[in-house]
C-alpha cells in the first residue's frame, strides 16, 4: 500500500512538470497563447487540488490499512485468548465432575450407613421394649412372690398362734396329771395298786385342741382341698423352678426371631477338629488387610435365587473377622453381604440380603484363628435361615427377607465388601486369612449334607459357584493343599 502511494505521488508530480515545460517550449507570440495558458494554468491549479485530494484519500486509505492490521492482530490475538480460556474451563469442568463423582459416592456411601444406623437404632429400639416387657413381667413376678412371702408370714404367724395354743394344752395335762397321781388311794396289803400311765408330754391331746390335719388346713384356708398346695408351698416350687439349669440342647430366643443352640444335643456326633478335612482343593489365602487383594467369583450369579447356601473351611486372623462375601448390582452394592466390621457385638457377622435388611450371625469360633467349616443357609419361604459351625446348628431363625429374590448378573467377590459394582472397597472391611472349599448352591443344604461336608466325606450335588471360578487379585495367592491344616 506504501508502493503504491509513491508511484501515484510521483506521476502527479511529473505531470504538472511536463505541462510547465510544454507550455514554456511552445510559448509563441504571447498575444495569441495567452488564453491557451490561462486555461493551461486554470488545468494546473485543478490537478494540484486533485493531487491534494488524491493525497488526502491514499493517507485515508494507508491509515485504514494499517488499522486493519492492528484489528487483525487483536482478532487473532483474542481468537488464542478464547481457545485458551475454553481449555482452562474444559479443565475446570473436568475437575468439577471428578469432584462431584467423589461427592456423589460419598453421599451414598453416607446413605447405606444412615439406613444401617437406622436399622441398628430400630433394633435396639425394640431389644428396649422387649427389655422393658421383659422388666414389667418381673415386676408382676415379684409383685406375685412378695404376695405368696406375705401368705406365708400370715401362714407363720397361724403357725404360732397354733402352737401356743398346743403349749397351753400341754401345760392343762400336766396340772391333770399332777392332781390324778395326788387323788391316787393307798394300797391295801397282799394286792397291787392300779398303774395309771401319763400322757407324754409330747403325744398330741385325744380330743381338745387343733389336730395335724387341721392344723394343714388352717394353712392352706378355708374351703382348700386337702390336695391343693399353699402359697408357700407354690413360692418354693417357683423359686426351685427358677433355680434349675437349662435342659440340654434348649433355645434361647434373641432380637429377630433367631434362636441360639447353647448346648449341643446329646444326639449330635462329635465334630471333627477344625482343619483335619482332606480332598478340598486349592486354598486361597489373604495375606493382610489391601484394598488390592479381592477374589472375582464368575461373572456372579447366572440365575436369581430364592434360596442358597454358602459353605465353606475359614481360618481367619486371630481376633479379626472382614468380608467374606460380597455381591452388588446396579441397583443395589449390598444384595448379598457377609461381613463383620459394623457388627453390633464381636465375633459376629452381619448376614445381609437387600441392603438394610440384616441379621447378626454369631461366629467367636472363628476368633481363635484355627480352620472352621461354617455354613449359611437361607430360604425365602417363611424366610428361614439357618446357621452351621463345625457341623453344629449355632443360630436359627425366620421372616428374613421372606419372599425375596437376588437377582442374577451382578458382580460376586470375596474378601473385600463393594461399594459399587466391581470396586468401591475399603481395607477396614478386607478378610485377612484362608478360605478353602468353598461353595455356592441355589437351595437348602440338609444337616446330613451339612455334616457330609464338614466332615470332607461328599460334596453335595448342585453347586452352582465354587473355589475354582474364583479369579485372584493383588496379592492373593492360590495354594495346592491336601488338607488345609497343612497349609502354613
Amino acid at each position: 500500500m506504501g508502493c503504491l502511494g509513491s508511484a501515484a505521488l510521483s506521476v502527479l508530480v511529473f505531470v504538472p512538470l511536463c505541462l510547465c515545460g510544454a507550455s514554456a517550449q511552445d510559448a509563441g507570440p504571447a498575444g495569441s497563447r495567452r488564453p491557451f495558458l490561462e486555461r493551461l494554468r486554470k488545468l494546473e491549479e485543478q490537478f494540484q487540488r486533485l493531487q491534494e485530494v488524491t493525497l488526502v484519500h491514499l493517507q485515508a486509505i494507508a491509515d485504514s490499512y494499517n488499522a486493519s492490521v492492528g484489528v487483525h492482530a487483536r482478532l487473532q490475538g483474542l481468537a488464542a485468548e478464547s481457545r485458551a480460556a475454553a481449555l482452562a474451563l474444559n479443565q475446570s469442568q473436568a475437575a468439577v465432575q471428578g469432584d462431584l463423582a467423589q461427592l456423589q459416592a460419598w453421599a451414598r456411601k453416607a446413605q447405606r450407613r444412615s439406613r444401617r444406623v437406622g436399622a441398628r437404632l430400630r433394633a435396639l429400639a425394640l431389644a428396649l421394649s422387649e427389655k422393658s416387657a421383659r422388666r414389667s413381667q418381673e415386676e408382676k413376678q415379684h409383685q406375685a412372690q412378695r404376695d405368696a412371702v406375705s401368705g406365708l408370714g400370715l401362714d407363720v404367724r397361724a403357725l404360732q398362734d397354733a402352737l401356743a395354743r398346743l403349749t397351753l394344752h400341754v401345760h392343762g395335762q400336766d396340772a391333770r396329771l399332777a392332781a390324778l397321781e395326788g387323788q391316787q388311794p393307798t394300797a391295801k396289803p397282799g394286792t397291787t395298786a392300779p398303774r395309771l400311765t401319763p400322757t407324754p408330754a409330747w403325744a398330741p391331746p385325744a380330743q381338745s385342741g387343733p389336730s395335724p390335719l387341721q392344723l394343714q388346713g388352717h394353712r392352706q384356708g378355708p374351703g382348700a382341698s386337702p390336695g391343693s398346695r399353699s402359697p408357700a408351698q407354690d413360692l418354693s416350687a417357683g423359686l426351685q423352678r427358677t433355680r434349675e439349669p437349662p435342659a440340654p440342647g434348649s433355645h434361647q430366643v434373641l432380637t429377630g426371631a433367631a434362636i441360639t443352640q447353647r448346648d449341643p444335643p446329646p444326639w449330635a456326633p462329635t465334630p471333627q477338629g477344625p482343619g483335619e478335612a482332606c480332598g478340598l482343593g486349592p486354598v486361597l489365602v489373604f495375606p493382610n488387610a489391601s484394598t488390592e487383594n479381592v477374589a472375582f467369583l464368575g461373572l456372579g450369579l447366572p440365575v436369581a435365587l430364592r434360596a442358597l447356601s454358602f459353605c465353606s473351611w475359614l481360618r481367619t486372623a486371630p481376633g479379626r473377622l472382614g468380608t467374606l462375601l460380597s455381591y452388588a448390582t446396579e441397583d443395589n452394592d449390598n444384595k448379598l453381604v457377609l461381613h463383620g466390621r459394623d457388627s453390633l457385638a464381636p465375633g459376629t457377622v452381619h448376614f445381609v440380603i437387600g441392603d438394610p435388611a440384616f441379621r447378626e450371625l454369631p461366629l467367636q469360633p472363628l476368633l481363635d484363628g484355627r480352620w472352621h467349616h461354617v455354613c449359611v443357609i437361607w430360604t425365602s419361604l417363611q424366610g428361614r435361615y439357618w446357621l452351621h459351625v463345625d457341623r453344629r446348628l449355632v443360630a436359627a431363625g425366620s421372616r428374613f427377607r421372606e419372599g425375596y429374590e437376588i437377582p442374577p448378573g451382578g458382580s460376586l467377590v470375596l474378601g473385600q465388601e463393594q461399594d459399587r459394582v466391581g470396586g468401591g472397597f475399603d481395607s477396614s472391611e478386607a478378610f485377612v486369612g484362608s478360605m478353602s472349599g468353598l461353595a455356592i448352591w441355589d437351595r437348602a443344604l440338609v444337616p446330613r449334607e451339612v455334616t457330609n461336608l464338614a466332615t470332607g466325606k461328599e460334596m453335595p450335588t448342585g453347586a452352582i459357584l465354587t473355589l475354582a471360578n474364583a479369579s485372584a487379585g493383588g496379592f492373593v495367592q492360590r495354594v495346592g493343599c491336601t488338607c488345609p491344616g497343612s497349609c502354613s
